[in-house]
Formats: structure tokens, sequence, C-alpha cells
């Protein structure tokens, strides 16, 4: 089973001197701005929305809900949870930037699902230092979207809490399905 895109006959174009995965992105993006134009926009997104999802490569979010550059402000992490961090940038992306519509995406079979918060333990133990974040596992998709549309509508910093949505999506079909909120 692949985990990549990229067929396993067709490695992805790199350096020639078959450097680092961060050489070849360096050389990727050396020939993306050979063709680049500025698209001339500036940092607002023009459908006004910030979308909230998890970092998994499995989910190619543009693609899956229809966005061009341009369109939606985009803030992942691990499971998507909404954390200080995400309610920073939401309240940056509203406050700031205009957006008044927020959408929430976890997925099926998240990495989050078969963590626990022993993780931090265990993490402290080796590094001699506890994170000083938590680790959000969570063990029900839906009700950790539940949780995290709450967060969000009970942020006092974010203007517009009204329009917050939140799904899962399914990485075996590419469906998204609607979590109600409590």
């Amino acid at each position: 089973m692949t985990t990549s895109t990229h067929s396993s006959h067709e490695p992805p174009a790199g350096p020639r001197d078959g450097g680092t995965v961060t050489d070849r992105l360096i050389d990727a993006n050396g020939r993306y701005a050979q063709k680049f134009q500025d698209p001339g926009m500036d940092a607002r997104p023009v459908l006004r929305v910030a979308v909230v999802a998890c970092m998994d490569a499995r989910i190619d979010l543009h693609a899956a809900l229809g966005l061009e550059l341009g369109d939606c402000h985009t803030i992942r992490n691990a499971g998507g949870v909404v954390t200080d961090d995400v309610i920073r940038s939401l309240t940056i992306s509203q406050r700031a930037l205009g957006t008044t519509s927020i959408v929430l995406i976890h997925h099926t079979g998240c990495g989050m699902q078969t963590i626990t918060e022993g993780f931090r333990h265990d993490l402290e133990l080796e590094v001699g230092q506890r994170p000083p974040w938590a680790v959000e596992a969570f063990q029900d998709v839906e009700q950790d979207v539940r949780q995290s549309i709450r967060r969000v509508r009970t942020s006092p910093f974010l203007l517009h809490s009204d329009d917050v949505r939140g799904f899962v999506f399914d990485v075996k079909t590419g469906r998204l399905t609607e979590v109600r909120a409590d």
C-alpha cells in the first residue's frame, strides 16, 4: 500500500543529486515560481469563511470543498480540534480579515483516536520536560466535532459565531456528513 498519490514507479521530481525531501520541495517551488503570476488578491478570503480541519495528508480540502485560491482561510492541526491557537487564528481571521463563517472538519480513521493523553506523559519522561499543550485526543469523532462547535460558539473573542457548522469527512468516500451541535 502506498501512502502518497505518487506511484511507486514515478518518484516526485526532485534534485538531481537525490537530496532530502525538503530539497525536492524547494526544487518544486522553483518550477512553480517560474510560472507563477501574482493573482492580485489580498489576504481577505473571497467567501469570508475559515475552515478548521485535521492536518491528515489524505484530505485535499480545496478539492473536497470546491474551493479556489483565495476563497478561504485554512487552519489545520492534529485532529482539527479547536485549541487556543485555533481560536487565536479565527479571531484574527474574523476581526482583521473579515471572515464571518466557520466550517469545522474532522474525519474518519483519525490518528487522534488511536492515542491518549498519556502521550504527553510519555513525551515528558522521554525529553524531561512536560509539553505546555494538551494532546486533545478523542475517541468519538462526532462528539469531538460537537465540542469544537461549542468552543467556537462560546469564545468571547469571535465576532461571528452564528454560522458555525461541523462535519466528518469520510476518507474512504470523500463525503462530508454534518454533525449537529447539541
